[in-house]
């Protein structure tokens, strides 16, 4: 009975010092940035850049003093995943385009991908032709395994799982389906590079994998990104592809022998100078995912005893790389009353930052607020893909209710960044905020 006293007596104070009801704030000062990977870079970045200048050779493959930098990040991080071939790249989309063009994928082609994404995933199905064809996720904010199997069609040619906000989709089950109707699994590891599921990196269940190393992941070098795979074949298509469309030899030089290799390159090689940034930002991944991990657990521990506020479920916990938190709710009214309150407590970024915001407003993330998607263009003026023959009846719903329990999560869902720097005082701060909007708002 104690207890129920002093939590009345804390939900009436609570609604007296609300900030958003003129009360003080829990904190005035905002909270870092997201960006990992660019909280931990120091003399080590900067002596990697400045030897690679001094080199002279940003070129991958020849300069006046070869420092090998692209080559060398290539087997580290190949090594980091435990996978047996990787390619460096310029970019994630860049990953994502040239991991499809290994896979050869084109016009009659369906692919799966999740409603909850980045654009660049469904971008690069559309620019190889393809159809991409959404389906829902789960309480995983990931690919729901159920509607996977139940978007299958005779024109199916594989599934983009997409790990998003740093947790990791329930990928064996996917692989399962994927491997039980013959379809390739490209898993798309841009927001959870480092992380795991049952001690398994991911980007080693499917097929081949793509990696970003944007300015917002788990390591950066502004921009780059890596595609990675087991399988010899698609390595060689993939390397081809990168660049000019050729394999090379030994030495850089193009080589034609092979005539499986004369393919059309896209030209997403990787600069030596971002090769030198990885390779010290690779060294440093470990500690920035333990840092983000420590601040996520401890925020969710103290979540877990406030019954009315919901978590992500985590399909493994110990592999989560927790650069994201996502709290759901009863109703997208109450979502949106709680994050007001949040925000009004201080729990924001400096202005140029996106954190701590209802779902809906997380752009171009949400398969409905694409509008080149949702509309159907395209870059030649006629529809393409959808307009291609080879393309003609299959499904192309992309508005709002094509994904129903996406887009239930996403409007009764508050989603906030972990940076890699909070100090225990932040944690606090996030933790008080909480609580103080739970017992005036939620506290039944």
């Amino acid at each position: 009975m104690r207890h129920e006293e002093n939590l009345t007596v804390d939900r009436e104070v609570a609604n007296q010092q609300l900030a958003i009801r003129g009360g003080k704030p829990v904190r005035t000062k905002a909270l870092p940035l997201e960006f990992p990977g660019v909280h931990h870079m120091g003399k080590e970045e900067i002596e990697a850049v400045t030897r690679l200048l001094r080199s002279r050779s940003l070129f991958r493959y020849y300069g006046i003093d070869l420092q090998e930098e692209v080559e060398a990040f290539e087997a580290e991080f190949a090594d980091y995943l435990g996978v047996t071939y990787a390619v460096a790249v310029s970019s994630g989309t860049g990953a994502l385009n040239v991991a499809l063009s290994a896979l050869g994928v084109g016009p009659g082609q369906e692919v799966i991908i999740p409603a909850y994404l980045w654009v660049s995933v469904a971008a690069a199905v559309v620019n190889h032709g393809a159809i991409p064809v959404l389906a829902d996720i789960d309480d995983t904010f990931c690919l729901d395994p159920k509607s996977v199997e139940a978007s299958i069609t005779s024109r199916t040619a594989g599934i983009i799982v997409v790990h998003m906000s740093g947790a990791p989709a329930d990928v064996k089950a996917i692989q399962q389906v994927a491997r039980r109707h013959k379809l390739f699994l490209l898993e798309d590891c841009a927001q959870r590079n480092g992380g795991s599921v049952d001690g398994q990196r991911v980007g080693t269940f499917g097929d081949v994998a793509a990696f970003s190393f944007q300015m917002n992941k788990n390591m950066t070098s502004g921009e780059g990104g890596c595609v990675v795979t087991n399988d010899l074949g698609l390595y060689r298509r993939a390397f081809a592809c990168h660049d000019l469309g050729y394999a090379r030899d030994d030495q850089g030089h193009l080589a034609f022998s092979d005539p499986d290799l004369c393919l059309w390159g896209k030209g997403y090689r990787l600069d030596e100078l971002r090769g030198a940034l990885l390779r010290v930002q690779l060294r440093k991944l470990p500690q920035i995912i333990n840092n983000m991990r420590r601040s996520k657990c401890r925020i969710r521990e103290a979540l877990k005893r406030l019954s009315e506020i919901r978590l992500r479920r985590m399909v493994d916990p110990a592999g989560d790389t927790g650069c994201f938190l996502i709290t759901t709710y009863a109703d997208p009214e109450t979502a949106k009353r709680v994050n007001e309150a949040l925000r009004a407590e201080g729990i924001v970024t400096s202005p140029q930052g996106v954190s701590n915001v209802v779902m809906t407003e997380w752009g171009l993330h949400l398969y409905y607020n694409i509008p080149s998607l949702v509309k159907r263009t395209s870059v030649d003026g006629h529809g393409f893909p959808w307009s291609l023959q080879e393309n003609a009846g299959s499904r192309t719903q992309y508005a709002k209710g094509t994904c129903p329990v996406a887009d239930g999560l996403f409007e009764r869902s508050i989603i906030l960044a972990i940076p890699s720097s909070l100090t225990e005082q932040d944690e606090d701060d996030i933790i008080q905020a909480f609580e103080k909007v739970y017992r005036a708002l939620l506290w039944r």
